[in-house]
């Protein structure tokens, strides 16, 4: 069974782009013409407002949607949970709060699980970072970008999400990545990484230009090697 991550540096549905190209093809990969989608929102700390437009741009005729909230806390059996799920979607918010409330709750161990049994992983931004085994995050100050060398650690190296959308996100990794982080990848809003089996297969984009790269370092550098991506239509 392949195991699949679709990752989104930025845009989709949390964005306001409820018909987003990215969501369409992140439902596509599970084969199934009315998919079980559960939402993960502990990143926003479950705000109402992002529960909301999940469920406005995943409809009864499009999803079985649902959702995992930790504030409270609803279900017992969260392995069994996001077992029966074709994908599991992490939104957006605060990485470093978001693998400290997991880890508490078994939700980290119980996403290992899923995956392995064949749900889709995705998320956008804090739902891209906590995927790898490091990143770079505002989660903690706002508007600065920092080292987080503590994800989840299902995908190899490092990730950086936001490249031309927040002003600190470049200058950052590419500094991080200079000195020794984890090489890894990096994209532009409205972009996605779609990993089979741990390995990057491919980008995709809803956005025409947008831009994608893989990041890693020689001689003390960073080095920047563009990616392809297709342009989903």
């Amino acid at each position: 069974m392949t195991r699949r991550v679709l990752a989104y540096a930025g845009g989709g549905w949390m964005a306001g782009d409820r018909g987003s190209a990215l969501d369409a093809h992140l439902l596509s990969l599970t084969g199934r013409e009315r998919p079980r989608i559960c939402l993960v929102p502990t990143a926003s700390g479950d705000a109402d407002s992002v529960i909301e437009l999940f469920h406005d741009s995943f409809p009864p005729e499009r999803a079985e949607a649902s959702v995992l909230t930790l504030f409270p806390r609803e279900v017992d059996d969260i392995e069994a949970f996001l077992a029966a799920q074709d994908v599991v979607y992490v939104g957006g918010g605060s990485t470093a709060n978001l693998l400290a409330v997991w880890r508490l709750h078994g939700v980290d161990t119980a996403l290992r699980s899923a995956y392995d049994a064949g749900t889709v992983l995705a998320g956008v931004s804090a739902g891209m970072n906590c995927w790898f085994e490091a990143s770079v995050t505002d989660s903690f100050l706002v508007d600065t970008s920092r080292p987080l060398p503590d994800g989840l650690g299902i995908l190899p190296g490092s990730c950086c999400p936001h490249y031309d959308g927040e002003a600190s996100r470049q200058p950052a990794y590419t500094s991080l990545v200079a000195g020794g982080f984890p090489a890894g990848v990096a994209g532009d809003d409205d972009v996605a990484f779609s990993f089979e089996d741990e390995r990057l297969v491919e980008v995709v984009s809803s956005r025409p230009g947008a831009r994608a790269f893989r990041v890693s370092a020689h001689e003390g550098a960073a080095v920047e090697e563009p990616l392809e991506v297709r342009v989903l239509s």
